[in-house]
């Protein structure tokens, strides 16, 4: 494997831990604001980020590369409203997806088809994500005033279930 691509791969671990992260102070957010159902749909997208490291960090191993582990920074984030937590989710997701796109163009560039086709499960989740982040937020923009419209968004994200998603369930 080409050490630019075992690089930013190793960068991308350190980019899906961080989001763990991230994912966990919204949901400590919200369930501080009583709303254990959002809290429970971003632990679960906290423990989805998690799993992609674990994947990311799988694939370095079976090609012969080492991964190196770096600090992961603090979260810096508040919020005024409900809302905000939804809009960064969808923000953050972007800018996780332009990372996948880097890692794709490098392996592009280099001919490395095995990483380019490891990478089209991170694309084609990538886009689920920032789908379910639109439609959260326009949920929240439609419904979430009126506290029975929260109460129903709420109790629907209480219902979410944590999958091991594809590359993970195998093993």
């Amino acid at each position: 494997m080409d050490k630019k691509i075992a690089k930013l791969i190793n960068e991308q671990i350190n980019a899906e831990l961080y989001s763990a992260y991230l994912y966990l102070a919204f949901a400590d957010y919200y369930a501080e604001e009583g709303l254990g159902g959002y809290a429970n749909y971003f632990e679960i997208q906290a423990a989805e980020e998690r799993d992609h490291a674990l994947i990311f960090r799988k694939y370095l191993h079976e090609n012969g590369e080492n991964v190196v582990l770096t600090e992961i920074a603090a979260p810096d984030v508040s919020f005024d409203n409900f809302l905000e937590p939804l809009e960064k989710a969808l923000e953050h997701e972007k800018f996780v997806t332009a990372l996948i796109n880097k890692i794709y163009d490098a392996a592009f560039k280099e001919k490395d088809f095995r990483t380019m086709n490891f990478l089209n499960w991170f694309v084609d989740e990538q886009m689920e994500e920032e789908d379910n982040a639109e439609g959260m937020i326009s949920n929240m923009k439609l419904f979430g005033s009126d506290p029975k419209g929260l109460y129903d968004l709420n109790a629907e994200c209480a219902a979410r279930v944590y999958t091991v998603p594809s590359p993970l369930a195998a093993e």
